[in-house]
Formats: structure tokens, C-alpha cells, sequence
């Protein structure tokens, strides 16, 4: 089995604190995407809910397509979400990025590890190459 790792030379979270963790882990024709939060050159965008959410998502579907992949091999999305209320509007986001080809998901309501009103994780698959 082989196995890469994509973005561990030097994550950057909030402050510029290196991650310990990759970006994502890709084996066999499966990809983790960690959790991905709005942020961009290690911080956090301002706005609502609906500003963050295209974000985190663009941070998503970035690894994805550096992987190799795209939204239509995603068949699993984790989401976290700081306040229910904001579900319907993050719904109308997703759905713009996924409605072609809606994976599997789970939606939950925590709070976050940094100041962000979303958090969202994927697994992807596509027959691989050899």
C-alpha cells in the first residue's frame, strides 16, 4: 500500500503556529482531508457565517484538486458548526460547491479551536492509477 502525505512540511495555523498534522493523507485511492477552517495565510476571514463557509470550503476543495481530486469524488463531508442557527444558510453555501454530487455528511454543533463559525473535514475516493 502506498501512502501520501500533502502539506506536512509546515502547516500554518493561527499566528503562524506550524501544525503537527498534514493537510491530507491519500492511500489507495482514498483521501482524508483534515479539518478545514475560513482561514487564509493563517488567519481567519471576517464575516457571517455564509462568508466563512465558502472559505473553508474553497480550503477544501484547494487540497482536494492538489491531490488530484475534485468535489465529485468527495463521498463523505464532517461539518461543525459554532451556532445551529446558521445551518440553513451554511446548507445554501454547501450545496453550491457539492448539489451536482452531495456526499455522504454529518453536521454538528461545537465550539471551535480557533475563532470561526465552521469547520469542515472530507474523505474522497477515486479508483487509482497504477
Amino acid at each position: 500500500m502506498s501512502i501520501k502525505r500533502y502539506g506536512v512540511e509546515g502547516g500554518k495555523g493561527t499566528g503562524g503556529q506550524h501544525l503537527p498534522f498534514a493537510r491530507a493523507v491519500e492511500a489507495n485511492g482514498w483521501l482524508y482531508v483534515s479539518g478545514q477552517v475560513p482561514m487564509v495565510d493563517g488567519e481567519v476571514v471576517v464575516g457571517n457565517i455564509i462568508v466563512q463557509s465558502h472559505q473553508a470550503i474553497r480550503n477544501v476543495l484547494s487540497i482536494l484538486k492538489e491531490a488530484g481530486y475534485g468535489p465529485e469524488h468527495v463521498v463523505r463531508c464532517g461539518v461543525w458548526l459554532d451556532d445551529p442557527r446558521d445551518f440553513q444558510s451554511f446548507n445554501g453555501v454547501f450545496r453550491e460547491y457539492f448539489g451536482a454530487n452531495p456526499p455522504a455528511r454529518a453536521c454538528v454543533v461545537s465550539s471551535m479551536v480557533v475563532d470561526c463559525k465552521v469547520e469542515l473535514d472530507c474523505v474522497a475516493y477515486k479508483e487509482p492509477t497504477t
